[in-house]
C-alpha cells in the first residue's frame, strides 16, 4: 500500500483513543480502580446508579487531563462542562455515559510523527503532524462477556470498570495509512506513560483505540467514514484498517456505496464487518449533566502543572544524540518506555561509556527480556551490576563472551558481577608472554594452514585463532590473539 493511495483511492483515517487514568478511584465515585479482582467488587452505589446519589468529581483527574494538554501542544480550556451521552446497554447501569461534547478539557493540539519516507533510502523518515481535535474526560462503561465457557449462551456483566477515569484523545483525520496510524498510536502511549497520566497497558483495556476510515478520490470531498471498535494492539490497529480500507475499495469499484456504521474487526480472518449502522451525535441526545457544575481551571493550576511536567519522549531523544552520541536509531530504542532510559541513564552516571552500555542493552538487556516475556521493571539486573560487568569487560578482564556468559547470571539470579567471574574461572588471560607461547605452539602444530595463509588464504587465520581461544579456554582476548597471531606469521 502506497502513503497516500491505495488503488487510485486516497486513505482518511482519524483516531479515537480511549485510555484510563492513572488514579486510585474512580471518576465520580470513591471506588478503587483495580485489575485482575473478583467481577462486581469494585462498586459503589453511584457506579450503579442507585436512586438518590449523585457525582462527585474526583480531583486527581484535572492535572492528569492538563499533563496531557500540555504534552501535545494543546489548549486547556479555562472552562469545560460534562454532559450526558444516552445509550442503552447492559453494562452501562444508569442508560447514560457522563461525557464531555462540545466544551472538553483540552482541544486544537498536535503529535509529529516520524514514519518510513516512501522511496527514500533506507533508515530515512517522513515528519507529518497530526492534529489532535480534543481530549474529553468521562467514565468507563462496564464489560459485557460473551464468552461461552464461562456464560454459555447469556451475557454476563461486570462492573468493576464502570465509573473508571478516561481519556478520550480524538485526532484529526490526517493520518493516511496503517502505518501512520500506528505510529501515532506509539508516539502517544509513550507519551502518556512518560507523563503519568496512564500505565496505558493494552492487555488490561487501558489504552484502546476506534479507527475511521474513508476514502475518496484525490481532490474530491470526504468519503463516507466507518467506525471499527475496540482494537487493542498496535497490530490489530494496523490489520484493521487495512481490512476496512480494502473492504471500502472494493466496494467502490463495484459501484456501491459505503454505508456509515460501526465495525469489528476479526483477527482470525483478517475481515472487518458492520456490527450496526453508525449513530451520530444527535442520537446520544447529549445535554449538560445538571448533577455537574462546569470545570474551572484557573491559569495558575495550568503553571503549577507545568513546572512538575518531565522531559518527554522527542526531548530526550534528542538529548542522547547530542550528549551522550548515539545514533538516532539507537536513541529512539532507548527512549521506547521511561524506565527503560531511566536504566541507561543510571548505568552511564556509573560507568560513563553511552556507546558501550547502548550496546549491551539494546544487544543482551532487550533480547533477555524479549525471551522471559519481561518488562525493564520486573529485571533482577541493576544499572550498578551492569555498570561493574561492562566495566570488567572494557578492561579486559573478561571477554566478551565470557562478560556475555555472566549477564545471563545477572539477569536471572542477580549477584556481583567480579564474584561470578571469580567463582566460575571466567577472568580474562591477560599474560602476554603465556598467549605468546601458545601461539607459537599453535603455528607448530599446523604447518599446512600456516603454510596456506603464508600464501594468501587470509580464512584461516580464524582457524588459527580458534585453537588458540581453545587452548585458553576462551579467556583470552580476541583482539590481542589475532594480532600477535598476525605478527607471528609474518616472520
Amino acid at each position: 500500500m502506497s502513503d497516500n493511495l491505495y488503488r487510485g483511492y486516497e486513505v482518511v483515517i482519524g483516531l479515537e483513543v480511549h485510555t484510563h487514568l492513572r488514579t486510585q478511584s474512580k471518576l465520580f465515585s470513591p471506588a478503587p480502580v483495580r485489575y485482575g479482582d473478583e467481577p462486581n467488587v469494585n462498586t459503589h452505589p453511584i457506579d450503579l446508579a442507585l436512586p438518590g446519589v449523585l457525582p462527585v468529581l474526583n480531583r486527581a483527574v484535572i492535572n492528569l487531563a492538563i499533563r496531557l494538554g500540555l504534552a501535545t501542544n494543546s489548549t486547556i480550556n479555562h472552562r469545560s462542562v460534562f454532559s450526558r451521552k444516552n445509550y442503552f446497554y447492559p453494562d452501562l447501569p444508569k442508560g447514560y455515559q457522563i461525557s464531555q461534547y462540545d466544551e472538553p478539557t483540552v482541544s486544537g493540539g498536535w503529535l509529529e510523527i516520524e514514519v518510513p519516507e516512501p522511496g527514500g533510502k533506507r533508515g530515512a523518515v517522513q515528519k507529518k503532524r497530526i492534529g489532535i481535535t480534543r481530549a474529553h474526560l468521562e467514565e468507563d462503561a462496564g464489560k459485557s462477556i460473551h464468552d461461552s465457557a464461562l456464560a454459555g449462551t447469556e451475557t454476563l456483566v461486570d462492573l468493576n470498570r464502570a465509573g473508571v477515569p478516561l481519556l478520550e484523545i480524538v485526532s484529526e483525520p490526517d493520518l493516511r495509512s496503517a502505518a501512520d496510524a500506528s505510529a501515532y498510536l506509539k508516539k502517544l502511549r509513550a507519551i502518556l506513560r512518560y507523563i503519568g497520566v496512564s500505565d496505558a497497558d493494552m492487555e488490561k483495556g487501558q489504552f484502546r483505540c476506534d479507527a475511521n476510515v474513508s476514502l475518496r478520490r484525490p481532490g474530491k470531498e470526504l468519503g463516507t467514514r466507518t467506525e471499527t471498535k475496540n482494537l487493542n494492539s498496535f497490530a490489530y490497529v494496523e490489520a484493521a484498517i487495512e481490512a476496512e480500507i480494502e473492504r471500502q475499495a472494493e466496494l467502490l469499484d463495484d459501484g456501491e456505496k459505503v454505508v456509515q456504521a460501526t465495525m469489528s474487526f476479526d483477527p482470525g480472518t483478517r475481515r472487518t464487518a458492520v456490527m450496526r449502522l453508525k449513530e451520530n451525535a444527535d442520537d446520544y441526545r447529549y445535554f449538560d449533566d445538571p448533577d455537574l457544575i462546569p470545570l474551572l481551571i484557573s491559569e495558575e493550576e495550568i503553571e503549577a502543572v507545568r513546572k512538575t511536567m518531565p522531559e518527554l519522549p522527542d526531548a530526550k531523544r534528542d538529548r542522547f544524540e547530542r550528549d551522550h552520541g548515539l545514533s538516532r536509531a539507537d536513541a529512539t530504542t532507548l527512549i521506547a518506555s521511561i524506565a527503560l532510559a531511566q536504566f541507561f541513564e543510571d548505568t552511564i552516571a556509573i560507568f560513563n561509556q553511552p556507546k558501550t552500555v547502548a550496546n549491551w542493552i539494546m544487544r543482551d538487556v532487550l533480547q533477555f527480556l524479549r525471551e522471559k516475556t519481561l518488562d525493564i521493571e520486573d529485571l533482577t539486573l541493576t544499572p550498578q551490576h551492569l555498570a561493574a560487568l561492562v566495566s570488567l569487560v572494557d578492561s579486559g578482564r573478561l571477554t566478551v563472551t565470557s562478560g556475555r556468559e555472566v549477564f545471563v547470571e545477572l539477569a536471572e539470579s542477580g549477584g556481583d558481577p567480579e564474584a561470578i567471574m571469580r567463582e566460575r574461572g571466567l577472568e580474562a588471560v591477560q599474560d602476554t608472554g603465556l598467549i605468546e607461547g601458545l601461539v607459537t605452539e599453535v603455528i607448530s602444530n599446523n604447518p599446512d594452514s600456516v603454510a596456506s595463509y603464508r600464501e594468501g588464504d587470509a580464512k584461516v587465520l580464524n582457524f588459527l585463532m580458534g585453537q588458540v581461544m581453545k587452548a585458553t579456554k576462551g579467556k583470552a582476548s580476541p583482539a590481542e590473539v589475532k594480532s600477535i597471531l598476525e605478527r607471528e606469521l609474518q616472520n
